[in-house]
């Protein structure tokens, strides 16, 4: 089923459109689709000719938004990172959309719990730091095709609407409009949405329609999470301003076993450098299971794609080697070179020459508790090798904990002074992970 817009025909959320070419159709004429299609972003789009043929005479203004909910992102929002880098890439204009209005309301999206309400400045510190991402992988500037940041702060709140919803709006649910019969058939949600967040999507349309007529931004997207809110924002330029909208979105990405992205025992893998260190960044991507490594070079890397193809194909244990290319491509574009060879650097010493880096993680405690001793559980916990001390504690019996390369299956057993070597205690996990513990 279609909606009409202008003569356009626009899918509905949940439809995958069948004007998609297939990844063997050379039907994209346009450098930026055809990058998107043979790499492998491309889940649903509205308008393809149009839009192809836009791509291909001239210049197209892009965006996807970000909402500024913590002081970094994380590496599940790097496809759509990806997407306005090869956006650039193509000779096309990026923008990338801070939701300084929207995180004040929040994103229903694929969440069963209403989001914790932020302070101007929390949203601002935010903003600041994501920034400082985003300029690892895009060039910004005044030029045609130079990436630029807005915040959709700067129109929302002059409508007057958001001190509206965050004063009324969080005291409502939609699960109470459910005994309405009105709305009884059009929602079916197990966990309470506020009408706050119900009213998120009109104001991603009005970003949309804002957008085009600040920047002539033409094209909207991001995760296919986010198709329906990107088909109002289509739908409500086509129809108020009646001039050309798109919308394109990516596959929802998760690893081969099933796992999210960008998520682990440990938590969130986040792009900020103070949140997660370049080494323990590098070790994400040497992790990557054996049947993704080739999308993962693809989508996350500039890697040529023969050259992803001939690492993908690589036979047995040689997939290690195109881990390691992997993740030094991918830490080389957000931390650099530098540090994606000191990286690499740290982790052959540790795991294949069995020496310590300077470069591995380091976790400092006070002396004093290593003198009184500190239970091994607990600090796996605490220095992020487990998850839990549960888990530190099933590690252990596995025999996957180590002290000082020594395997260790009393998880209740303490870490002293006495453990010290060279000045520090080293704990691993498995293979790949390890932590230097040093008093302070």
């Amino acid at each position: 089923m279609s909606l009409e817009l202008s003569g356009a025909a626009v899918l509905e959320p949940g439809d995958r459109s069948p004007e998609i070419p297939a990844m063997s159709d050379p039907a994209f004429k346009s450098e930026f689709l055809k990058v998107l299609q043979a790499r492998g972003y491309i889940h649903q789009i509205t308008h393809p000719e149009e839009l192809d043929a836009a791509a291909s005479n001239g210049v197209v203004a892009g965006y996807i938004g970000f909402d500024a909910t913590a002081s970094s992102l994380h590496v599940g929002s790097l496809i759509q990172i990806m997407m306005l880098r090869r956006l650039q890439q193509a000779g096309h204009k990026p923008i990338v959309v801070m939701g300084g209005g929207t995180t004040k309301v929040g994103d229903p999206s694929g969440k069963d719990e209403s989001r914790k309400l932020l302070t101007d400045a929390d949203i601002k510190a935010n903003i600041a730091s994501i920034r400082t991402v985003f300029e690892k992988f895009l060039t910004f500037g005044d030029g045609p095709t130079d990436a630029i940041m807005v915040d959709n702060d700067e129109w929302l709140s002059k409508l007057g609407y958001i001190d509206f919803l965050r004063e009324y709006g969080v005291h409502f649910t939609i699960n109470r409009m459910l005994a309405f019969d009105s709305v009884k058939l059009r929602l079916d949600r197990e966990q309470p949405l506020t009408f706050i967040e119900f009213n998120y999507m009109l104001m991603q349309a009005t970003d949309f329609l804002e957008l085009n007529r600040r920047h002539g931004c033409v094209l909207q997207m991001g995760g296919s999470d986010q198709w329906g809110n990107i088909l109002n924002g289509v739908e409500l330029i086509r129809r108020v301003d009646q001039k050309p909208a798109f919308g394109l979105t990516t596959p929802l990405l998760a690893t081969s076993s099933g796992a999210k992205m960008g998520k682990t025992a440990q938590g969130a893998v986040w792009l900020n450098a103070d949140m997660r260190s370049p080494y323990d960044y590098w070790q994400f991507w040497r992790n990557t299971e054996d049947a993704d490594v080739g999308r993962f070079l693809r989508l996350f890397t500039d890697l040529p794609l023969d050259e992803a193809a001939r690492l993908e194909a690589l036979p047995g244990a040689e997939i290690n080697e195109a881990k390691k290319v992997l993740a030094n491509a991918a830490t080389a574009l957000l931390h650099g070179a530098e540090e994606a060879g000191k990286a690499a650097a740290a982790a052959e010493a540790a795991f294949e020459r069995g020496s310590l880096s300077d470069d591995l993680p380091t976790h400092e405690v006070p002396a004093a508790a290593l003198d009184a001793g500190i239970v091994l559980a607990a600090l796996a916990e605490a220095v992020g090798l487990a998850g839990s001390r549960g888990e530190a504690r099933r590690l252990a019996q596995g025999g996957g904990l180590r002290v000082n390369d020594k395997a260790e299956m009393d998880a209740n057993r303490a870490v002293t002074a006495a453990d010290l070597v060279d000045g520090v205690v080293k704990l691993a996990a498995g293979k790949k992970k390890i932590v230097l513990v040093k008093p302070v």
